[in-house]
């Protein structure tokens, strides 16, 4: 039985690649899966020899080309690409299971470290070739594991406490393949001393390690390891002991000689008791029985002759030197490891043509933020500063009051604009057809949130019913889909707030249906509801001369705040046109392609190029702001002169009958569009909806089909 400890391979089991693999291409890229098939194939077939635990130095190549292929596929493919891959930390435990290349990564990593080990505890250390190449392999370290998707679920052994421990254990060990070396080419024994205490010391920071870990991580160690550590440690700390007590034999310091041989009996004694108790492997309690015998024999021998001939004084232990520490080893991240790119050429990199994922995330974000910004930031403010003025304008009862006297009889053009307009768009039938809509999708939208819980529900049922067949190492479906859960839980408030909306705006259309229904009506039957004002003998309306110059600067100001508003209205379509042409894919790609191979990509990576392609809305923003203030000057000046304006005027009853009439006719219009312009952000709304909900339903039922996959492994 061997004196040395090897890490064992974490076994894995197979995963279903192509269907995941394709499912993610249809769904989340432009691409056609049909396209990657070849890439497909030769992810299944590395992975098939790349994750292996066949003991041979070949095997290593082979590992370290899949590693390197999966920091390739990091960077195409999301960490937490929905299949499941499983690994045992042994043939006879359960296996952990998660839906993360991270961990697929790093337990190809850790079975690199556990073939490299196995290949030194498998050389012949009984010659000095073997030493070498067994300590080489022993010094081989790993690249930093994580991070992983899910932080909270990193399995045990895959934590950096253990994995430490681990790299501390296998430099003990290539330590201790140098101090075999030097004993066996008879060094001084100074130096053999050195080399050993380095080599307890090793022992030891791997023990302090794993102990200062949580009780799950010590407890995925073999019950063996934590003991055989223990006397690792003791056993160099007697030997490197034993190595100098020699050493002050050779320069006459027999008291000194003494003291380091009574603690290498100490810690010989506590090694021994430590294995004999624990049960470990038996070439190890041998070799520190042997150095036992050997220490008690050289004490006796010792006191002996102090006794007799030396009669030196022996001091404290805490008196005598420490011994200094040499370090032979170091560890070693293997060329293939610290540079994946060196292992494979640039046309077998599997996705290679693939736009990676961070890159198209950093799209959709893109085309989504610029959407919001063009919403929130310029289509919303114009509208608002629109509504603004035409508020303040109706409280101060314009253009009605203007027009009734400028027009006494009749009707003036911009209300036989409005009432055209209303006509041809049959404004009436039009609401009602899009209140129809707007109820149909959103019952649609509802139905099909509700399918996607059906799924989930089923999924649950599945659940149920396989643990009752068989215990399942993975989470009850309460818990793995409480992400989807919880978005349902989101939506469905999102569509219950709409509905209220949508309540609000039938509301409105009821309240204001036969007002808007008059504005449907000729010309001659329009003007019948309006009545004129007091005309004189010449047909003209009385009123002071000062009253019409306060009327055409009144006009000329209402001019002046309609042309703002088409120069806002303008700047709203200039920028819709801009935001419908921009593509930022060129700029990303670009970007992606000055990057380091290989380097995992997410949206934040590219997050300076979307800021600065987001900073040509400026110009739009600057423009509404500009447009506002001016607005503010203007409508300043619209009251204060409607103020004299008022002022000034006749107080005729029939003008004020007019003015009223005109009025209500005017804000019958500012409603119908208003309407409109709910129904249209509703109808918008609802497909917008209908478009996420679908996509949130393909998820659910990818997330229950990637379930039932798992679940069917687990009973095979």
């Amino acid at each position: 039985m061997p004196n040395h400890l090897s890490i064992p391979f974490k076994k894995t089991y197979s995963c279903p690649i192509p269907i995941a693999t394709r499912d993610y291409i249809r769904n989340h890229t432009e691409d056609h899966p049909d396209a990657y098939i070849r890439d497909i194939n030769q992810w299944k077939a590395l992975r098939d020899i790349g994750t292996g635990d066949v003991l041979h130095a070949d095997r290593i190549n082979f590992a370290i080309n899949y590693h390197a292929q999966l920091i390739f596929i990091l960077a195409k493919l999301p960490p937490d690409f929905s299949y499941a891959h499983a690994f045992a930390s042994s043939p006879s435990s359960l296996p952990v299971t998660l839906r993360s290349i991270a961990f697929e990564r790093a337990s190809v990593l850790f079975n690199i470290a556990a073939l490299y080990s196995q290949l030194a505890a498998s050389e012949d250390r009984s010659s000095q070739d073997g030493l070498k190449r067994a300590s080489a392999y022993y010094q081989a370290t790993l690249p930093k594991l994580g991070p992983f998707v899910d932080p909270e679920n990193t399995p045990s052994d895959l934590t950096e406490d253990f994995v430490k421990s681990l790299e501390w254990l296998m430099l003990a060990q290539a330590q201790e393949c140098v101090w075999q070396r030097a004993v066996a080419d008879h060094y001084k024994n100074s130096l053999i001393a050195k080399l050993a205490a380095k080599v307890s010391s090793l022992y030891n920071t791997s023990l302090v390690s794993i102990r200062l870990a949580a009780a799950d991580t010590r407890d995925a160690l073999p019950p063996s390891w934590i003991p055989h550590l223990e006397t690792k440690y003791y056993h160099f700390n007697a030997a490197s002991q034993y190595r100098k007590s020699i050493d002050e034999l050779e320069a006459s310091r027999y008291g000194d000689e003494i003291q380091r041989l009574m603690i290498a009996e100490a810690d010989a004694k506590k090694a021994f008791n430590i294995a004999k108790r624990a049960g470990v492997a038996q070439a190890v309690i041998n070799d520190v029985k042997s150095l036992l015998d050997v220490v008690q024999k050289n004490l006796s021998r010792a006191e002996r002759d102090n006794d007799l001939i030396y009669h030196e004084n022996v001091p404290a232990p805490s008196s005598i030197p420490a011994i200094q520490e040499v370090s032979m080893v170091q560890s070693i991240i293997p060329p293939g490891l610290r540079d994946p790119k060196s292992v494979i050429s640039d046309n077998s990199i599997i996705f290679g043509e693939m736009l990676g994922w961070g890159a198209r995330e950093a799209i959709n974000i893109y085309n989504d933020n610029k959407g919001n910004l063009l919403q929130e930031k310029i289509v919303e403010p114009a509208q608002n500063f629109n509504d603004e003025a035409d508020k303040i304008l109706q409280s101060l009862n314009l253009p009605s009051s203007l027009e009734a006297l400028e027009r006494p009889i009749g009707l003036p053009p911009s209300l036989l604009r409005k009432a055209e307009e209303i006509r041809l768009e049959q404004g009436p039938t039009k609401i009602d057809v899009y209140l129809d809509d707007v109820q149909r999708l959103s019952r649609h939208v509802l139905g099909i949130l509700d399918e996607a819980m059906d799924i989930l529900d089923s999924e649950a049922s599945e659940d149920e019913a396989a643990r009752r067949e068989m215990p399942m190492n993975r989470p009850p479906s309460h818990e793995a889909n409480q992400e989807l859960v919880t978005k349902q839980q989101r939506y469905r408030t999102i569509l219950t707030q709409a509905a209220e909306s949508d309540e609000l705006v039938r509301r409105k259309w009821e309240e204001w249906e036969d007002q808007i229904s008059e504005l449907t009506r000729d010309n001659d039957e329009l003007e019948a509801l309006v009545p004129s004002s007091t005309v004189s003998m010449t047909g003209k309306a009385v009123s002071t001369s000062q009253t019409q110059i306060h009327a055409r600067t009144l006009r000329g100001l209402l001019e002046s705040l309609d042309d703002i508003r088409r120069t806002r209205d303008d700047l709203v379509i200039r920028a819709r046109r801009r935001v419908e042409s921009d593509d930022i894919r060129p700029k990303v790609l670009a970007a992606a392609a000055n990057l380091k191979h290989g380097i995992e990509m997410s949206a934040v990576t590219f997050e300076e190029v979307s800021d600065n392609e987001l900073a040509k809305y400026d110009k739009f923003i600057q423009g509404l702001t500009e447009g506002r203030k001016k607005q503010e000057e203007i409508i300043s000046s619209i009251k204060s002169t409607n103020d004299v304006f008022i002022q000034s005027r006749k107080q005729d009853p029939a003008v004020k009958d007019r003015e009223q009439a005109l009025q209500f006719l005017d804000l019958a219009y500012s409603h119908y569009r208003e309407i409109i312009r709910n129904l249209d952000e509703g109808l918008k709304f609802y497909n917008d909806m209908a478009g996420i909900l679908t996509n949130f339903k393909e998820a659910c039922k990818i997330w229950s089909s990637a379930r039932s996959r798992e679940a069917r492994y687990s009973r095979s």
